[in-house]
């Protein structure tokens, strides 16, 4: 994954590599409980906190293991959430999708666009055969924007994570290629 950082056009959005600039427009969502809760992290406290968000998502590029891109508006280049994958095992063409998005823009159908734009990224461009959701019992909205997508439940993972000092419960939801009907 050594080579140009990819972008992503759908109807409404541009979907871009971050950088350390967004770091100002990243903090409003990533310092809101809400928004990083289900995400197992304590808020941002600080822009530096968010810049250290931003060298994960580029180490997880260069590792070749993940790649995370910013959500922005066609009209604005503004970053409101982001969305991409982690833990990208291609031995198995499997990898984790994982998603976030400013409150401010909650409700519109963003989440759902850029969720359904990278799931399709990495079919064609990763030959994934297997895309996973990790999703905490608690977060319905997202539990329903999966399904909404075509992912599946397949059971409950106890005790899956240790995030912010407790141990959390996750629902895996998966959704495989032939779900989609691709070739």
């Amino acid at each position: 994954m050594k080579k140009e950082f990819p972008i992503i056009e759908t109807v409404r959005l541009i979907l871009r590599k971050i950088i350390t600039e967004d770091a100002d427009d990243m903090i409003v969502y990533l310092s809101d409980k809400d928004v990083v809760k289900p995400m197992g992290l304590a808020p941002c406290q600080t822009v530096k906190d968010v810049w250290d968000e931003i060298g994960w998502y580029k180490s997880i590029y260069e590792e070749g293991t993940g790649i995370r891109w910013g959500i922005t508006l066609k009209n604005s280049d503004k970053v409101i959430g982001s969305c991409g994958f982690l833990n990208i095992h291609t031995k198995h063409y499997r990898a984790e999708v994982g998603y976030e998005l400013s409150k401010d823009y909650w409700g519109k159908g963003i989440a759902s666009e850029a969720l359904e734009a990278v799931v399709q990224y990495g079919y064609h461009h990763f030959q994934l055969e297997r895309i996973e959701a990790l999703i905490e019992p608690t977060n319905l909205p997202s539990q329903k924007l999966v399904e909404r997508q075509g992912f599946r439940r397949e059971g409950l993972l106890r005790h899956y994570e240790f995030t912010c000092g407790k141990f959390d419960d996750l629902y895996m939801y998966s959704i495989i290629k032939e779900d989609l009907n691709l070739n």
